[in-house]
């Protein structure tokens, strides 16, 4: 059984609260996609399940975020833990942007992939987060006894909102991370006129459904770098794994390494600069033109040995 109380009052004094009661972590809750429902149509986790243990739906939990509610899970979280949360995603009826919502409450831990290309706002934590963790940073937490989470595209795009983030710091237009984690989905749906930097290595899909702004990563990065990009820059110091810029829509791929096999495999438009990589066609290997160099020059590399790939 579920049950919603009254307004919390904590120092913040927002939102109602859903808890949740688990005996074992439960995979994808808050999860505003259901595990990519359109890739499965249903048969890895539909929104009309209920949650075991529950009597409420996977729906239920995200509706009640988009409403502006709380969420509390008395217990361990799985994978996936608030992926995508605060977007309204088209593909189930939604416009497509972020909404204001409600915070996830955690008493115990989370598994990997927290917050996988989350946009807006907050999940708390009382126990550990394993890596890799998704789009977000540690900010000094509001709420004692918690680690507090914030979604990076929220936090370059909205603000700090009086939050001192961890590991983390502004330097003029560059927002800078050097947090020590591994990160999925850095700079997710980016869109402002802001330049990511993460330090070290990170996993999968960084810059995914970009439209504007820049993500550097200053080490290497796992599969699906640039998926459906749709704007804006995104430059790699290292390598990258297979896969990248896939559903590419257009947009700026740099990889001062080995961009992988199954480069911009459905690739509608956009460039990508690499020194080594294998494309699916239509796509091939074309001459760097003056203006392509002169791209490299400024982002501080040195072109010999770069390869377009369009």
């Amino acid at each position: 059984m579920f049950k919603i109380f009254g307004r919390k009052s904590d120092e913040r004094g927002e939102g109602e609260f859903l808890e949740i009661a688990v005996t074992e972590p439960v995979d994808c809750m808050g999860d505003f996609t259901f595990n990519f429902h359109w890739q499965h149509q249903g048969e890895k986790l539909d929104p009309s399940w209920k949650i075991p243990g529950n009597d409420l739906t996977f729906s239920e939990v995200v509706e009640h975020l988009k409403s502006g509610g709380n969420v509390r899970i008395n217990g361990d979280a799985g994978h996936r833990l608030g992926s995508s949360m605060g977007v309204d995603l088209q593909y189930f009826g939604g416009s497509g942007s972020d909404l204001p919502v409600g915070d996830i409450y955690v008493e115990g831990d989370v598994d990997t992939r927290m917050g996988i290309s989350m946009t807006r706002g907050s999940i708390y934590v009382k126990g550990q987060v394993k890596e890799p963790m998704g789009n977000v940073v540690e900010v000094k937490s509001r709420q004692n006894g918690y680690r507090q989470f914030r979604s990076i595209t929220d936090i370059v795009s909205n603000g700090f909102d009086g939050d001192k983030v961890i590991g983390c710091q502004f330097a003029g237009k560059k927002f800078i991370i050097h947090d020590g984690t591994v990160k999925d989905t850095v700079g997710a749906r980016l869109d402002v006129d802001v330049d990511i930097v993460k330090k070290g290595d990170v996993d999968l899909s960084t810059g995914i459904l970009m439209r504007q702004g820049s993500v550097r990563i200053q080490g290497n990065t796992g599969k699906n770098t640039g998926a459906l990009l749709n704007g804006g820059t995104i430059i790699i110091e290292g390598n990258t794994d297979d896969f990248t810029a896939i559903d590419m829509i257009k947009g700026t791929i740099i990889v001062n390494g080995d961009a992988g096999k199954f480069l911009a495999a459905n690739k509608k438009n956009g460039m990508i600069l690499a020194k080594k990589g294998s494309p699916i066609p239509p796509a091939s290997e074309k001459p760097l033109q003056s203006e392509d160099q002169q791209l490299l020059i400024s982002n501080g590399f040195n072109p010999h040995d770069f390869k377009k790939f369009e």
